[in-house]
């Protein structure tokens, strides 16, 4: 029953407002309301940071909101990335980058839930910057799209390039982190 209670702790309250933004954040992009989407991707990257700090502030830290939060994050996220690339404001190129990088890590820690005895899996520095990389390069686009600010466009093109490379680079680190974390799971222990 105090499971059952954690959904209505103010953190969790704004986590699952923030899953509640995705579908409007996504109909705004399709149908070219750029300025809506921006306005919404920037109240939930506010509820995002509101809801971290009311955790620790209120003692709220939940296993519900260990889960929840990164998995609004990872939605908003990949399905504004989609219905960009939709709306060709974006290039598919990315868009087929960043969904195959994020297929292929959350399948390998499937397989490595199920066969190993590893069960956590920490964020990285080179994933938590291509997680901004990739928050300001939405941003910029819809900012872009939304022409509320000049000039912009060159810097939502060095986001769409800087997101592609940070994408690559926290994948290589992924692989290359795993692949440590598995040889010490096959080393006999003395």
């Amino acid at each position: 029953m105090q499971n059952l209670r954690q959904i209505f702790y103010a953190p969790n309250q704004l986590t699952l407002l923030r899953m509640v933004i995705i579908p409007p954040v996504n109909l705004a992009i399709l149908y070219g309301h750029f300025g809506t989407a921006f306005a919404l991707v920037l109240v939930a990257g506010i509820s995002d940071g509101l809801d971290g700090l009311l955790a620790r502030r209120l003692g709220q830290q939940t296993t519900l909101g260990a889960y929840l939060d990164p998995i609004a994050d990872k939605l908003l996220l990949n399905s504004s990335i989609v219905s960009l690339g939709v709306a060709q404001a974006i290039p598919l190129w990315l868009v087929i980058l960043v969904l195959s990088r994020d297929v292929i890590i959350l399948a390998t820690a499937l397989a490595m839930i199920l066969t190993t005895s590893l069960r956590t899996f920490q964020p990285s520095f080179y994933g938590k910057a291509n997680t901004f990389s990739l928050i300001t390069t939405v941003l910029l686009t819809l900012l872009d799209r939304a022409e509320l600010v000049e000039g912009v466009r060159w810097l939502q093109q060095t986001g769409v390039y800087c997101t592609a490379s940070l994408t690559v680079l926290s994948f290589l680190h992924y692989a290359v982190i795993t692949a440590e974390r598995i040889r010490r799971l096959e080393r006999p222990s003395s």
